[in-house]
Order: C-alpha cells, then structure tokens, then sequence
C-alpha cells in the first residue's frame, strides 16, 4: 500500500501561481512513477503530467505544457505540481497518483485530492 496526502491547495487570481505537493508513505517511493490528475466541476477526471521514478522523464498534458512543472524528491518521498500563470480552466480537484503511466487513466493509489480555484 501506498498512502499519498496532497496539499497546496487554494484560491489564486488568474495568473498567479501554486505549488502542489504530495507526500508519499508506505512502499518504496522510487518504485513508483507518480503523476498528477485533475477533476474539474462536473466534468470527468484527466491526466495532468507524470514523472518517472528518477525524475529524469516527465510528461505533460497539452493545456499545461510550458505553465506547470512535475518534479519530485526521492529523499522527502515527495512529489510537486508547480503551477505558474494559472487560468480560470485550470479550476479543479487535483489528485496525486502512485504508478502513473505518461497519459494514462492512472495507476493504483490516489490521493484524497486538493481543491485548486483560479479566479478572474
């Protein structure tokens, strides 16, 4: 098992700025590629971006591509969403996710997700 716990959540004007983070416990951290997913309201649950367990790879979704940052820190078991010039669309619950596979549905374990609101 692998328990994941986000948090950097908020409200932001457009344009501004957050950092994600999730911290991982459990299994070995570097055995697991991790990624983050977002829920917009009524909408259905998408890939955001996903690291390998090195850091050496990443992968982004089209609409973050250039505005956010994957990264991790294998000796903190932690993994960041840096998210700069933030924009209205980009309002949803973000989800850490454990064995995450670039462009993928997700991989088993879930975090309990980080309301993110971006506000014009």
């Amino acid at each position: 098992q692998v328990q994941l716990v986000e948090s950097g959540g908020g409200l932001v004007l457009t344009g501004g700025s957050l950092r994600l983070s999730c911290a991982a416990s459990g299994r070995t951290f570097t055995n697991y590629p991790m990624g983050w997913f977002r829920r917009a309201p009524g909408k259905e649950l998408k890939f955001v971006a996903s690291i390998n367990w090195s850091g050496g790879s990443t992968y982004y979704a089209d609409s973050v591509k250039g505005r956010f940052t994957i990264s991790r820190d294998n000796a903190k078991n932690t993994v960041y969403l840096q998210m700069n010039s933030l924009k209205p669309e980009d309002t949803a619950v973000y989800y850490c996710n454990a064995g995450t596979a670039p462009y993928s549905t997700g991989g088993a374990y879930w975090g309990q997700g980080t309301q993110v609101t971006v506000s014009s």
